[in-house]
């Protein structure tokens, strides 16, 4: 049995009566009727209790701002930067294949060539070859995780895409895995921000990487230094409703798709559990045929027919194997990725209230109003904006991606019963031939036949 068929996952908890196509766009404005009145944080979010009824003021006299700092000028060049790239022509190409297996005195691993084509001034050249193995891969990631805290981080492939699976190094698990790779290296490459940054410079050109995985957590982002540290013993308040939303979009997106999964994997172990039981009744009819010479050609048919039909199955399993799955499991990785993101964004707005609360209790005057907090309140706004962007941008992909899989997958269905009506059609026509007493037995196996193939469908 192939590898499709292990490591089923267990059951995941049900999402309750409550559809994903009830849930709210997380993005939804006061424009769209069907979605209601548009989602705005409270006033009151930012800001303590005991203080938020008072009208807070820094200790120069500037008004404090209690609603939710995002900036909409800032948002509004943010996704008319987004609006211009999609227009122009792409100048980054990247590529990933040629996996090679290496075989060294204490270790063995797997490597694949990056190559890229690019028009861009950053780049000393125009084209660029590589090898990267799997931990490269996952050291850009972690990169990119530190030096853009703000922005969501495409989710790289399991280190082991299916549990249980034992040679790691066979043609289907890499070939599955340097899909996997190519894709994650394009979606960085699609990213107006992301693919500016110079770790994904340094992993695209760079022959020796091990000089600078080397430097360590040099470069670990501010941000996340300043959260780590002032953030320790605040707790946030609330989300603001809109934040709220995605984070409860995504909840839900996580066990909906948890569930396609699991059902996905049921399928493939019945049809791979079926394949077996057509591979040992196609050669009977054969036998069958060698021993009833007047019935020879009807029985040669059948076979032929049950023979063509596994190969077919095989078809269709692959497919849902290799295409079905990976997409289900990148989304998983996704929602994981993006709900990291909304917990720094929550840690970043924690910061933001802890020095906003302590502004406005400080009784002292102070001629200067202080930049930590101005600071603070310019890096929520830099969350929200780039979140709302990066949540809108995720969007657009997974429609076009589900669009893409679930259309690419009812094609191969259709083909997969055209061949087996096709086959089982062309066996009648052989079945004719044969005396009416043999024939409505023969007509009662291929319509069995048929009917357990529907069956297949059905589960």
């Amino acid at each position: 049995m192939s590898g499709g068929a292990a490591g089923i996952p267990k059951p995941l908890p049900s999402s309750g009566p409550k559809s994903l196509r009830e849930m709210p766009h997380p993005l939804a404005t006061s424009s769209s009727e069907e979605m209601g009145p548009a989602l705005t944080p409270s006033p009151d979010l930012l800001l303590p209790r005991s203080v938020a009824d008072k009208d807070l003021s820094l200790p120069n006299g500037t008004p404090v701002d209690t609603s939710s700092p995002a900036s909409s000028s800032s948002l509004l060049n943010r996704l008319q930067l987004d609006d211009d790239l999609d227009g122009e022509a792409k100048d980054l190409f990247v590529t990933v294949d040629d996996p090679k297996k290496h075989v060294c005195t204490m270790e063995t691993y797997i490597t694949y060539r990056v190559t890229t084509k690019t028009t861009r001034a950053e780049f000393d050249l125009p084209e660029y070859s590589v090898r990267r193995r799997y931990q490269d891969f996952d050291w850009l990631r972690n990169k990119l995780e530190e030096s853009q805290p703000t922005h969501l981080i495409p989710p790289l492939p399991e280190k082991f895409v299916v549990k249980g699976v034992v040679d790691r190094f066979s043609e289907e698990f890499v070939e599955t895995r340097r899909k996997a790779l190519d894709k994650f290296l394009k979606r960085i490459t699609d990213h107006p921000v992301l693919s500016f940054n110079e770790h994904f410079n340094v992993f695209l050109t760079a022959k020796d990487l091990n000089a600078y995985k080397k430097q360590g957590m040099a470069l670990l982002s501010k941000m996340g230094e300043s959260v780590k540290y002032v953030t320790g013993g605040y707790k946030l308040r609330s989300r603001p409703l809109e934040f709220a939303a995605i984070g409860e979009y995504l909840d839900t997106f996580s066990l909906k798709l948890g569930t396609i999964d699991r059902i996905a994997q049921r399928i493939i172990k019945e049809q791979l559990e079926y394949l077996v039981e057509l591979r040992e009744y196609g050669p009977i009819y054969s036998t069958w045929g060698g021993l009833e010479v007047e019935l020879s050609e009807p029985l040669e048919g059948v076979s032929a027919c049950i023979g063509n039909c596994c190969t077919a199955l095989e078809e269709l399993s692959e497919d849902m194997t290799d295409d079905f799955l990976p997409v289900l499991r990148e989304y998983m990785l996704y929602s994981e990725s993006m709900k990291n993101v909304l917990k720094k964004r929550d840690q970043v707005q924690a910061e933001y209230e802890a020095k906003l609360e302590a502004v406005a209790l400080k009784k002292e005057d102070r001629p200067k109003v202080p930049t930590d907090v101005e600071k603070c309140q310019d890096r929520v706004e830099c969350f929200n904006a780039d979140l709302k962007a990066d949540m809108e941008r995720w969007q657009n992909n997974k429609r076009q991606d589900f669009r893409q899989l679930l259309m690419g997958m009812a094609d191969k269905n259709i083909q997969y019963y055209e061949k087996v009506c096709d086959v089982v059609a062309l066996a009648g026509v052989k079945v004719v031939n044969c005396s009416p007493r043999w024939w409505l037995f023969f007509k009662k196996c291929l319509c069995h036949f048929t009917v357990k193939n529907l069956k297949i469908l059905i589960l």
